[in-house]
């Protein structure tokens, strides 16, 4: 026993262990390591032993072998024996579904397979469901040569409940579900269908998991309503993608007991800035206010004062309201509803930098010279009280016109704002020095009829006061970054990896045609990029390449790693300036509190913070993409027989993507319908080419299409091909052929990221794009202050089968038509409730 006790000890995981568990256990590492030195499997019991647990320890210590079991670090045998997966040749990862009814293991070891994912056949695939944890032995190749794999446990079941659509055939009701990635309809019993009529969306809960000689069954626990009803496109995205958007009671309870005002007390400890001017500048329909800015000449420079809502002070760690934020991990903006973070009685109450009231915040009070460099900067709690609500416009127009009566009406704030933009343009010209990536990408707005459809889709800009305020809210992002860095605290950054040594190679091998080259050599700088960038922007063929530089990159994530930010060209970089809508942010404040305090702040693993951080992230734009893709389906109901120019988008091995201009749609053309031809996908060469024609669809090339047919079920558009335009650099050229479009939508592909993606999404404004991230500074409500740099950038999407052609009409004079223009304008709001 004393030999065991040493080994317990001499963990050399034992001090973090004793950091996050007030009954210490040993490590999981220690854990694999004694089985693997005992050389067989062993018993629970034989554990208890080898590694000293007491009989008060065993429940825990049960628990922590019943966790590794579920992540696939070690599993039981038939004798009960456990044993370690990496020695029975076994890979453990998630199953990812396709529609067809095959699908892939996602190894949790990327190492494995050489980053590869493992086939798994229909047949494996019937006794799991998308997202369920499986321990896989590889079984050899498919006929198509991939590494195919044989399920041999499944770890953990990760569907209980799921939102489909109820069909009835022959006295029998299945649910058919909304995500097309599970394939398996669901068996409900007559006596637990609720009465829900066929064709009406319900919630189900699984009764049976499917098994290798059984489909799943389930009961009816929901009926959500029919399924073209206004909103349900967003009531079936929240429960399609798991989204939280009820609060529980005690954090609601929690919420309003806090005064309406902010107290006298609270200022204890807090430097009194309600005398400053600080003013909030947002988008018209704003409802959260949680940024602040003043800026005043300080000798030869600047001072610049941000101010952000002291969401902290509310919201402690482990109480009910920072479980419910953590679960949520950042608010979602949908068009004309948003699924807020915090309850509304701080989101847009005591934690909204409101006009003309008291309010908490943090500071980052800044010193910036001449040339626009933040030299000094100290952070420090705060009271203080806007001075004006202000907008993007308003502020704008004064600027643009300081004569005008919008300006004269605001006198006393001219000088204000003068300053602020002074410093702006200081920052504006270290940006371009320090070589951060912007890419040119239209934004676009969606306005609504009385009945809660699109009526038309608008291009939407981006002025100066929006890169002001973004600018502002990067500098105070930056300083938080590097205070915690210099004080040596964990942080969760906000980091944006160079490209990959293949996707690099890839990139030169494409811009070398056009005889450009990247520089940098192995690990090139954002500097690089952007040198390529101003050579390639008047070119004709400047979307084209600007489009396949951004697919080079990787995607923003939240770590405590700080490697940097390539596209932003930092070398520290955090979210500290949205904490009412970002869960990062308010990690951040309570580490910058810590060290001011002379404490440390224990949130707990901080890697596994950024993992959830970064599939809340993820999360919320799968949602959001599914509901913009669905209504852009609804508005195209009344557009067949319309024709339309568009552009190749995307070009992949199933075929090219197109958007269409004037009403931003995008949809999929399939290499079945180019033509009367094999053709063949260049990967490298982003195009099509036909074999015997030597017909070319590349990216970026002009085509006319026509709509033969909107199928808002399946959520697909089906386009008829009347001409290829032009090819980039080409004289116009006829094709011969009609074709089948499909939008990209819930049930369909997903389409490679296009130039003009909405980087931050609904999580900030963005009129650039800066390379890697959603749009950065101000993680903000919906149209916020985010650079379009900051965007999480393009997730890796397995293609969905070919869709269905549709029978081909006879193309006559085509017409090109525009959107309708009548509606009722209603843009996104920002606030954290229903519009």
């Amino acid at each position: 026993m004393t030999k065991n006790k040493s080994k317990r000890s001499a963990d050399p995981h034992a001090e973090r262990e004793a950091s996050r568990y007030e009954t210490p256990l040993p490590s999981r590492e220690l854990i694999l390591s004694t089985m693997s030195d005992q050389g067989i499997p062993l018993s629970v019991e034989q554990l208890y032993l080898l590694l000293d647990i007491s009989d008060a320890e065993r429940e825990i210590f049960n628990r922590r072998l019943n966790a590794m079991e579920r992540e696939g670090q070690i599993m039981r045998n038939r004798k009960g024996a456990l044993c370690i997966a990496d020695k029975l040749d076994l890979i453990a990862g998630t199953v990812i579904g396709h529609p067809d009814g095959f699908g892939f293991l996602k190894p949790d070891d990327k190492t494995k397979l050489n980053g590869e994912d493992l086939f798994l056949s229909p047949k494996e695939m019937s006794q799991v469901m998308h997202g369920d944890r499986v321990m896989v032995r590889m079984s050899g190749l498919d006929r198509r040569g991939r590494p195919e794999g044989k399920i041999v446990e499944v770890l953990e079941r990760r569907t209980q409940r799921l939102v489909g659509r109820v069909i009835r055939s022959s006295g029998v009701t299945i649910v058919a579900a909304e995500d097309k990635r599970i394939n398996q309809d669901i068996l409900i019993p007559y006596h637990l269908d609720m009465d829900a009529k066929a064709g009406q969306v319900v919630m189900v809960e699984l009764t049976e998991q499917p098994s290798p000689h059984a489909q799943p069954m389930g009961k009816v626990v929901e009926i959500l309503g029919n399924y073209a009803d206004s909103g349900m496109e967003i009531e079936i995205a929240l429960r399609k993608h798991n989204l939280p958007y009820e609060f529980s009671a005690e954090a609601v309870k929690l919420a309003e007991s806090y005064p309406r005002l902010v107290q006298e007390a609270d200022y204890k400890g807090r430097i009194d800035c309600r005398e400053m001017p600080l003013i909030t500048i947002d988008g018209e329909t704003a409802r959260d206010f949680d940024d602040a800015v003043y800026c005043e000449p300080q000798g030869k420079g600047w001072r610049l004062v941000v101010a952000i809502a002291d969401v902290s002070f509310y919201v402690k760690p482990k109480d009910a309201l920072d479980k419910c934020a953590f679960e949520r991990g950042n608010s979602v903006y949908f068009p004309r509803r948003v699924i807020p973070m915090l309850p509304e009685a701080l989101s847009n109450g005591l934690c909204s930098l409101n006009p003309d009231v008291e309010r908490l915040c943090m500071i980052c009070d800044m010193q910036v010279d001449g040339a626009g460099v933040v030299k000094q900067y100290k952070f420090y709690p705060s009271v203080m009280r806007s001075q004006a609500r202000m907008t993007y416009t308003k502020v704008y127009e004064i600027l643009q016109n300081p004569q005008g009566e919008l300006a004269q009406e605001y006198a006393w704030l001219m000088p204000h704002l003068q300053h602020l933009y002074s410093v702006y343009q200081l920052m504006l010209a270290q940006r371009e020095k320090r070589g951060a990536i912007e890419f040119e990408s239209s934004e676009t707005i969606m306005i609504f009829n009385d009945q809660g459809k699109i009526d038309r889709i608008e291009p939407s800009t981006r002025n100066e006061a929006h890169k002001l305020i973004e600018e502002c809210m990067l500098a105070a992002n930056v300083c938080a970054a590097d205070f915690l860095k210099e004080h040596e605290h964990p942080a969760l950054y906000r980091i944006h990896e160079g490209p990959t040594p293949e996707k690099l190679e890839a990139l030169r091998t494409f811009m070398g045609e056009f005889g450009f080259g990247v520089g940098g050599g192995d690990s090139p700088h954002a500097k690089d990029y952007g040198k390529l960038i101003s050579r390639i922007k008047d070119r004709p063929d400047a979307q084209l390449l600007q489009t396949v530089l951004l697919r080079s990159m990787q995607q923003a994530v939240y770590s405590p790693d700080n490697v940097g930010h390539f596209g932003l060209a930092y070398e520290a970089y955090a979210h500290f300036t949205s904490p009412i809508r970002r869960y990062p942010d308010l990690l951040i404040h309570r580490a910058i509190k810590a060290v001011l305090h002379g404490d440390k702040y224990k949130a707990g693993d901080w890697s596994e913070l950024g993992i959830h951080c970064s599939m809340t992230e993820r999360r919320a734009d799968d949602a959001t993409r599914d509901v913009t893709n669905w209504l852009k389906c609804f508005y195209m109901q009344d557009k067949i027989g319309d024709v339309f120019e568009g552009t190749v988008a995307g070009v992949t091995s199933f075929g090219l993507f197109v958007a269409l201009d004037g009403v931003y749609v995008e949809g999929l053309l399939h290499v079945t319908e180019l033509g009367n031809d094999y053709f063949h996908y260049d990967k490298a060469r982003h195009e099509m080419a036909g074999e015997r024609t030597g017909v070319r669809y590349r990216l970026g090339d002009r085509m006319t299409i026509k709509v033969v047919r909107v199928d808002l079920e399946t959520a697909r558009i089906d386009f008829a091909l009347v001409t290829k335009t032009a090819a980039i650099g080409e004289e116009a050229d006829v094709a011969t052929s009609e074709a089948s479009v499909k939008v990209k939508a819930r049930a369909g592909d997903k389409p490679p990221v296009k130039s003009n993606v909405r980087f931050e999404g609904k999580f900030g404004n963005k009129p650039k794009s800066v390379a890697g991230e959603k749009s950065e500074p101000r993680a903000k409500k919906a149209p916020s202050k985010q650079s379009p740099s900051e965007q999480s950038l393009f997730s890796k999407t397995k293609p969905s089968s070919k869709p269905k052609s549709s029978s081909k009409p006879t193309v006559s004079k085509p017409r090109v038509t525009k959107a309708k223009k009548v509606a009722k304008k209603t843009t996104k709001r920002k606030g954290t409730s229903k519009s």
